[in-house]
């Protein structure tokens, strides 16, 4: 009886559920601190975007369980609302997710989104990687991990998920690579149009710096290989053409609504992101939140995002596996034109170097503040583009150490099963060593928290019902904005933004259409905010007393409640010498405004 045949070996599938395991690993571990008191903690670096994600899955829930236009709300800025769209809404995945984020809240959803973000961009990027690039799964493997947890991912997880949430680009670039493919153009164009539209959803400034690099990538594809490119150029625009309709079919009116609907904006006011480019030193600095890394490199060179950060190991090994890879392998040679055309992009206006900012000119001095979709980036985003180029080179680096990134040596004569000499073998141990070494350092350590005190129990409790009819607002006081109120953002949020209210964290148009951080301040808004700073009550006139009445009825307030806080004592009494005696109700200060406004 013959043997029954043999089943085909399952160590690529066994290699893929460890490989993602580990990422699920890591993302839990990136925000352990979160989860030792999950609704309580928000970033210690950047509490307010913190805060102002954790609005936004509330927003997608308030949005689909009453459902409202999510590219608008007036929950927030009342009575002139919010243009989601002209701001990092992350509509693709709060929407989504809006059924879960009632049943768990926004806190919860959105620990548990970020640690899900970083291991499926890992994840993305090594199935990528090993179905594309790399024929060794642990070169895939550590492609993956770069690509997901590299020290400039990890820094935007300090309240900036967006940036975090790359799942797709992956996706996108490989599809992009196989446009050219013939009698595969309508596929291939379909699904990159749906990837770019839903990206567009997650982050369109990510989606710009992809296709920068995808720009760079075929422009040098083209250059090395230009019979091939024109073997496949037919194919490949009919599938951009087939994908780039699509997508704008899909996202035409979020776009349009983006820039012409309510509150909008046209670039930022003084274009106040254009002079954040990257320190030299940076590249060869470890970052923040790596094992490696501590809080003093914020005074020197931390001026800016920490979004290069490799640590001077890596920059090493990365510049000689350029040299050893780049005569004999096309990728190689391509990843070497993204990595020094965007490391001198991210530079910015000025070359600045160990956080002194030379008088040489850096690239974007010559690009005008004003140029379109350019005018609101910032330059050292641009190295995030590096950043993609490092992990790929690190694949093929690992790939060639194994043998498999080239076609397998013959067997010696000898009969030895391993086809590298011992030489081969110790230098491959040698690589292998060399590059562990780079990344050990490079770890993630669990992101700072900090303690934030829950809202007052008469706002989660809904003590403020009886205060707040239809169509009027809650004023929290300090009112919401991006220096000031944080606590009182959050009232929104942990109460599914049952009620509107004034201010707040976003971008939206000053009084000549440019976009400002947060709503125009108001007299009293001001009044409140320089109070804090002084920790005292200014004198007050009876102007005082009118412009916060004029103030109270543009924000069709009803009613005002002051809650635990630092200033509580100067702020009750700056509130009542302009609205007069207050009524303790429950663990707040009340002016019931209602009949005055």
């Amino acid at each position: 009886m013959a043997a029954p045949p043999r089943r085909p070996r399952r160590r690529p599938a066994r290699a893929d559920v460890l490989a993602i395991g580990a990422y699920a690993v890591l993302g839990v571990l990136v925000c352990l601190n979160y989860w030792g008191d999950v609704q309580h903690r928000v970033s210690s670096h950047l509490p307010t975007d913190h805060s102002w994600f954790e609005w936004l899955f509330a927003h997608g829930a308030y949005s689909l369980r009453h459902l409202e236009n999510p590219l608008f709300t007036a929950r927030q800025n009342a009575p002139d609302g919010v243009n989601m769209m002209a701001n990092t809404s992350l509509l693709g995945v709060t929407l989504p997710l809006a059924p879960l984020t009632l049943l768990l809240g926004p806190q919860v959803m959105y620990a548990l989104y970020l640690g899900a973000a970083l291991s499926a961009t890992a994840a993305t990027s090594y199935w990528v990687l090993s179905r594309h690039l790399v024929r060794s799964r642990g070169a895939a493997f550590v492609g993956g991990a770069f690509l997901g947890f590299a020290p400039g991912i990890v820094h935007h997880a300090n309240g900036q998920p967006n940036f975090v949430s790359n799942f797709l680009l992956p996706l996108i670039v490989a599809r992009v690579l196989r446009l050219g493919e013939p009698g595969r153009w309508r596929c291939n164009g379909i699904a990159l149009g749906l990837l770019v539209a839903y990206q567009i959803f997650i982050n369109e400034e990510m989606l710009l710096l992809t296709a920068l690099a995808c720009l760079v990538v075929v422009a040098a594809y083209v250059v090395q290989r230009p019979r091939a490119a024109r073997e496949r150029a037919g194919a490949f625009l009919a599938a951009v053409g087939v994908g780039g309709g699509l997508a704008l079919l899909l996202t035409a009116y979020p776009i349009w609504f983006q820039f012409n609907g309510p509150q909008s904006y046209r670039g930022l006011q003084g274009g106040v992101f254009h002079d954040w480019g990257e320190d030299l030193m940076a590249f060869v600095t470890f970052a923040r939140d790596t094992v490696a890394g501590d809080e003093a490199v914020e005074k020197t060179i931390g001026l800016t995002e920490q979004n290069t950060w490799f640590g001077w190991p890596l920059v090493l090994v990365a510049l000689v596996a350029l040299v050893l890879l780049v005569r004999r392998s096309l990728p190689a040679r391509i990843v070497a034109v993204l990595v020094v055309l965007f490391s001198v992009a991210a530079i910015g206006p000025k070359v600045r170097f160990d956080g002194v900012e030379t008088a040489v000119d850096g690239p974007w001095a010559y690009v005008p503040d004003d140029l379109p979709l350019v005018e609101m980036m910032m330059p050292t985003r641009l190295s995030l583009v590096v950043v993609a180029a490092v992990g790929v080179l690190l694949a093929l680096a690992w790939d060639a150490l194994s043998g498999r990134g080239r076609p397998p040596v013959p067997a010696q004569r000898t009969g030895s099963s391993d086809p590298a000499p011992p030489r081969r073998r110790w230098l491959r141990l040698v690589g292998y060593a060399a590059i562990v070494a780079a990344l050990l350092p490079l770890l993630p350590r669990p992101l700072p928290a900090q303690r934030i005190d829950p809202p007052p129990h008469f706002i989660t409790a809904g003590g403020w019902r009886p205060y707040v009819p239809d169509g009027r607002t809650l004023v929290p006081v300090p009112i919401p904005s991006n220096v000031h109120g944080l606590p009182t953002l959050r009232w929104s949020a942990l109460t599914r933004q049952e009620f509107p209210i004034p201010g707040g964290y976003f971008i939206g148009p000053n009084e000549v259409g440019e976009g400002v951080f947060g709503a125009p301040n108001r007299p009293t808004s001001t009044l409140i905010y320089s109070t804090m700073d002084a920790d005292r009550v200014p004198p007050l006139t009876d102007e005082n007393r009118r412009q916060a009445l004029d103030d109270l009825r543009f924000w069709k307030a009803s009613v005002v409640v002051l809650g635990a806080n630092p200033r509580e004592g100067v702020l009750r009494e700056l509130m009542t010498q302009l609205l007069g005696p207050p009524q303790r109700v429950d663990d707040v200060w009340v002016w019931d405004v209602r009949d005055r406004v």
